[in-house]
């Protein structure tokens, strides 16, 4: 089977060309995407979202579904290079999800909402379909696969999709030791607005910068000068997931700094930035989290320079351990990069 190089990417940490923001007329129906604490909650039926097979069970029949030049086109073997990689904007293979018959095309979208909660799965895609709308929205992401989808546990394989704002995978726990099956990216520039206002109005992800800056109001005149910091890091790529380790420097206050209400607060920050997602996986980073030596080994991080409106509500956050990263870069807009996984052995 022959191996396809992947579409060439566009590298600029703020989604290159200024044209790709124009705003979905009527938005996914008209759907209220609301910059608020849940924003994401929008009352969707979930027979409307959800799947009512696991992700892994559709991925198995999208493959056995591919004819023989499809699977030229996006299949790799399962330790191909290209399955790790991650980054704001780009696409993984050449071939648009438009390009699959109505019936494939139906499990592509399975297989994403699957990803998700029921409660959030309806936003997610509204925000996709937003995000890639000059290109034909979700239909112009691209798929690959890697290794031979089967029996989840019997086989290694995983699904991954990629387009502007949206890196997602779907793996049956084939890679050991992983949140979300590797690193994955989220992100939001609702309409024309590429540089967002303060408050970020109709940014679906917005939410979780107003949850952790709940944080932020919680600590002290000591604490919050731990966490303040004028130093975020650039945007490029698999480095930008690259994670610390034991010996790595992390930036902003430990958490053995935080009395045990303020630890908790944090635990309820955590549960709710992963609330997106579907309960295995979010259960899976937190179990991870935990296995890795717990919230005691993480350190919670504000950027000052990049505060929109210089309002102090921090746009740009992050939580990082030896072995986790979430980077939530809200300045001009969304871009949160994520990277969970046991500790490598030495």
């Amino acid at each position: 089977m022959p191996l396809n190089q992947p579409a060439s990417g566009e590298n600029c940490p703020d989604c290159n060309s200024v044209s790709r923001r124009k705003f979905l007329q009527g938005a996914a129906g008209g759907l209220s995407l609301l910059a608020v604490g849940g924003a994401l909650r929008s009352g969707a039926r979930a027979e409307d979202v959800a799947p009512a097979q696991s992700g892994e069970t559709l991925v198995a029949q999208l493959y056995k579904s591919l004819t023989d030049e499809q699977r030229a086109a996006v299949c790799f073997p399962f330790d191909h290079p290209l399955r790790s990689k991650v980054d704001n904007n780009w696409f993984i293979t050449k071939k648009a999800v438009s390009t699959y018959t109505k019936d494939q095309q139906a499990l592509i979208r399975d297989i994403f909402n699957s990803l998700h909660s029921e409660q959030y799965a309806k936003n997610v895609m509204a925000q996709v379909d937003q995000d890639n709308e000059d290109d034909g929205g979700f239909g112009s992401c691209a798929i690959a696969l890697f290794g031979e989808p089967g029996e989840p546990g019997k086989t290694k394989f995983e699904f991954v999709l990629t387009g502007r704002h949206v890196t997602r995978r779907c793996d049956g726990n084939s890679v050991e030791g992983e949140a979300f099956g590797g690193p994955i990216f989220y992100g939001h520039a609702p309409g024309h607005n590429f540089n967002e206002k303060p408050d970020h109005p109709g940014n679906v992800y917005w939410y979780q910068g107003l949850r952790a800056n709940e944080v932020f109001k919680a600590l002290d005149g000591k604490q919050r000068e731990l966490a303040l910091r004028s130093d975020p890091r650039r945007e490029e790529g698999e480095k930008t997931v690259r994670l610390a380790g034991a010996k790595g420097q992390i930036n902003g206050i430990p958490m053995t700094e935080l009395s045990g209400d303020q630890k908790n607060l944090v635990r309820k920050v955590m549960s709710d930035v992963l609330a997106p997602f579907r309960k295995t996986d979010a259960d899976k980073a937190l179990n991870l989290i935990e296995a890795d030596g717990g919230f005691d080994l993480l350190r919670m991080a504000y950027y000052k320079n990049m505060d929109i409106g210089n309002d102090g509500v921090w746009d740009v956050w992050q939580i990082e351990g030896p072995s986790m990263l979430w980077y939530f870069r809200g300045a001009p807009h969304v871009h949160t990069w994520v990277h969970i996984r046991e500790r490598e052995k030495a």
